[in-house]
């Protein structure tokens, strides 16, 4: 019988990434390209079609079951990317519309953060459960709720925007409008920002990060400054722990998870991150939710869960 394959797409605010799925969850083939270099989503969703293709042909594969797509602002009722910040093209962006015409096939589309939690859900560390939460880390910060056994989508199609929830009133401008929301403080840029933050209040400082420029900081470049023990570095991540603990804390009483499941660039700083983010998840989760929840590592390969994740959208029907 011929193997039977599907599309996921991670649209980033930096690149797009495309792999070619099998069904039992491997990744046969991948490529991407920048979703930067694109202004007119004409042009770019060109581009999408002529890698889906490509990616076909180069591995002897004729037909496909459909294209998942986990996107900033992607509505899974409407098929649409709605004014996504992260975005260079705005406005509201009939994605799954315009593939479907491209390639002839199934199109799905949805939040990236909740085609991640799927992901999780049909192919990682969620498999047997039935209320999950999964929080994803980088250029900005989503969640996704698995609640029941169902991918929760909310009555606009837009459910899971914990990064967008308000941490500190009136405090940091977020790239959605607002301000002091939880993606200014804990995403990559975020930590950035703290990182900032923190050396201008050390003015006696004089660690691996003291000659680093302002543009030239980098969650990557925090991490590995933690690594070597880097003071600034460690009180980065434990602020920033301490912030996303706390949401996360909040986020626990929606929908009372077995598991939170974290994944994204940042988390690879590892326990320098991870535990104070564990402590303050603790110390802030309400009583009635004690030795019920756990917080939990994606156990999918984390550049294969938001690719993975897409392409279980089209199993979430």
């Amino acid at each position: 019988m011929q193997e039977k394959y599907s599309i996921g797409i991670d649209v980033g605010g930096t690149n797009t990434d495309i792999g070619l799925v099998s069904a039992n969850g491997t990744i046969v083939a991948r490529t991407n390209f920048s979703t930067s270099a694109y202004s007119d989503i004409n042009l770019y969703m060109d581009e999408v079609a002529k890698k889906v293709k490509e990616i076909m042909s180069a591995n002897n594969v004729a037909e496909i079951e459909g294209v998942g797509i986990g996107a900033p602002n992607g509505n899974y009722y409407t098929g649409c990317i709605d004014n996504a910040p992260n975005l260079h093209f705005g406005g509201n962006l009939k994605v799954k519309d315009m593939l479907e015409a491209r390639l002839g096939v199934e199109v799905v589309l949805s939040n990236d953060a909740n085609a991640a939690a799927y992901g999780e859900f049909v192919y990682g560390g969620g498999k047997g459960m039935k209320d999950f939460l999964m929080v994803t880390v980088g250029t900005g910060v989503g969640s996704g709720f698995v609640v029941d056994g169902r991918l929760v989508h909310g009555h606009s199609g837009a459910a899971g925007e914990l990064g967008h929830s308000i941490l500190i009133p009136g405090g940091r401008q977020c790239s959605c409008g607002r301000k002091g929301c939880l993606e200014a403080y804990t995403s990559a840029r975020g930590i950035c920002q703290t990182c900032r933050e923190l050396r201008a209040e050390m003015p006696n400082y004089n660690g691996v990060l003291a000659n680093v420029a302002d543009d030239e900081l980098t969650s990557k470049i925090i991490g590995e400054a933690a690594a070597q023990g880097d003071e600034l570095a460690i009180k980065t991540f434990e602020q920033t722990g301490f912030w996303l603990g706390l949401a996360c804390a909040n986020a626990v009483t929606f929908s009372s998870p077995e598991a939170v499941f974290l994944m994204g660039g940042p988390l690879q700083a590892g326990d320098v991150f991870v535990e104070p983010l564990k402590k303050s998840f603790k110390e802030h989760l309400l009583n009635i939710y004690h030795n019920t929840v756990d917080i939990r590592m994606s156990e999918l390969k984390a550049n294969d869960v938001a690719i993975l994740g897409a392409a279980a959208l089209l199993k979430n029907k």
